[in-house]
């Protein structure tokens, strides 16, 4: 069908499972569906003349197409929930995405408009006061660490973390079996080797296998001198238990705190024990810069290495807000290579405002969790993993261990998605949080615990934009899908 430029359209769209048939009948899969989709309407609402579902071809393909992206990617249009059949879904349904990122606050749009006019969003430009050293000094200020480093990823500072840490290629890196890819990407990265650590049912690292680790190691004569320890969606392991293990044996620890800005361990942030913690700024995280991350640590040799791998040269370190002494650099900078991986300022625009409210939204985040469990903490179906009482947690997003059958767990999934909440899986074969897609890095032993857990666990995320009425619906969806499964 041709649809005729005019200032004014209708574009009536077919069921979202009829033109799923559709789409897979020409082979396009899910996501390009959903994009071919948006683009055709949204190039119908700007009036533009398009081919609509042309045999062959894709309307992105078009200059016209290409150019509306932005548009078509900030609005993202809802679908009916139906059910299988291509009826209505009966019961409690949800219609908003759960996925989209935080808004960025008013004082940082305005500030990234500033930073393009100028054109100054290299964090070195001259004659400006850098967005990216004052957004290291507000991270030094909230976390309590004497450095901080802004990289242009957490996974970036992960991977410097251990290059400052003195890893080196060939070694051997203790880590969660149960991460993100990001993690065994940083290890890899550096040359060296994973060695992968149990997860407990609260996805946090196993103490007692990571000491049965460290003790087969020490056993073989090849002990292992470094961990990264990841906090897992902001779940958080004995802290005590693992660092005093760690300093008992001579371990260095690198803590991926990607999840983990704004959670205390006994009243401190998360991280401080570390003698490198790495924390995020991609847009699913407390704080949405897009992408970005921050290295921090109380040692300045350290920072300043970070800051020279991350791209400081010359005498640029006299721009830091918040810097190790000259000296320092110049006895490093020559020995360490540039690889080029800055925070932009643009990026340092949108982070620093989030910093001074991450108090504010934490007690959101904290009373709309509670509001959603309370409601579902009686299915016993249900194991919401509990938190423990030295933690100050951040709960921007819900887990929970379904009590099911692997069927049953297959059968929730499409229930939920299928009522307007698609939970994720952990263990899904495509799941970049699942070990068994590590195939750069594949564990060498059996991980029979965290491979039971991540068939069970699914994730969904507590957007901070939800008003309290919209957790109260997805408890009720979340209730309703398992009885679509148990009552089946």
């Amino acid at each position: 069908a041709r649809i005729a430029r005019a200032p004014v359209c209708i574009l009536l769209v077919a069921s979202a499972r009829a033109f799923s048939l559709m789409a897979t009948k020409k082979g396009w899969g899910a996501r390009s569906a959903t994009v071919l989709l948006l683009s055709n309407v949204f190039l119908c609402v700007d009036g533009l003349s398009v081919d609509f579902l042309k045999s062959g071809a894709r309307p992105l393909a078009s200059p016209e197409a290409r150019g509306l992206l932005p548009r078509m990617v900030a609005t993202v249009p809802t679908m009916p929930a139906q059910s299988e059949d291509g009826e209505d879904c009966p019961g409690p349904t949800f219609d908003k995405a759960i996925s989209q990122p935080d808004p960025i606050p008013e004082e940082g749009r305005a500030r990234a408009m500033e930073l393009m006019e100028s054109g100054a969003l290299f964090r070195y430009s001259p004659g400006f006061l850098s967005e990216t050293s004052l957004a290291e000094a507000d991270m030094v200020d909230y976390t309590g660490f004497k450095y901080s480093v802004g990289f242009n990823s957490c996974g970036s500072a992960l991977f410097i973390g251990l290059k400052v840490a003195g890893v080196q290629p060939g070694d051997k890196v203790l880590a969660n079996a149960f991460s993100f890819t990001a993690v065994p990407s940083a290890i890899h990265h550096a040359g060296a080797e994973p060695v992968y650590v149990e997860s407990t049912n609260g996805y946090t690292m196993c103490a007692e296998d990571l000491r049965a680790k460290l003790d087969a190691a020490q056993a073989e004569g090849s002990p292992i001198k470094f961990l990264m320890l990841t906090h897992m969606r902001g779940k958080v392991a004995d802290m005590d238990t693992i660092h005093d293990l760690a300093e008992e044996r001579g371990v260095t620890v690198v803590e991926d705190c990607a999840h983990a800005l704004g959670i205390q361990w006994q009243g401190v942030q998360l991280g401080r024990r570390a003698s490198v913690a790495c924390y995020s700024t991609q847009s699913a995280k407390v704080i949405n810069s897009g992408e970005g991350g921050f290295f921090c640590t109380d040692d300045e040799e350290m920072a300043a290495r970070a800051y020279c791998y991350a791209g400081c040269y010359e005498q640029l370190y006299n721009q830091h807000v918040v810097s190790p002494p000259a000296a320092v650099f110049d006895r490093v900078k020559r020995q360490t290579p540039n690889y080029s991986l800055r925070m932009s300022d643009l990026a340092a625009a949108c982070v620093r405002p989030q910093i001074t409210n991450i108090e504010q939204r934490i007690a959101r985040y904290n009373e709309m969790y509670e509001r959603i469990t309370s409601q579902i903490a009686d299915v016993a179906e249900f194991d919401i993993p509990p938190y423990d009482e030295r933690v100050r947690p951040v709960k921007d997003s819900l887990q929970i261990n379904l009590q099911m059958s692997d069927e049953q767990v297959g059968a929730f999934l499409a229930a939920t998605k299928r009522r307007g909440i698609p939970a994720g899986l952990f263990g899904s074969p495509d799941n970049a949080r699942n070990f068994r897609c590590w195939e750069y890095a594949l564990p060498k032993t059996d991980l029979p615990r965290t491979e039971r857990l991540i068939k069970i666990a699914i994730d969904i995320r507590l957007p901070a934009t939800f008003e309290p009425e919209d957790f109260d619906q997805m408890a009720a969806v979340l209730r309703a899908a398992r009885d679509d499964v148990m009552l089946a």
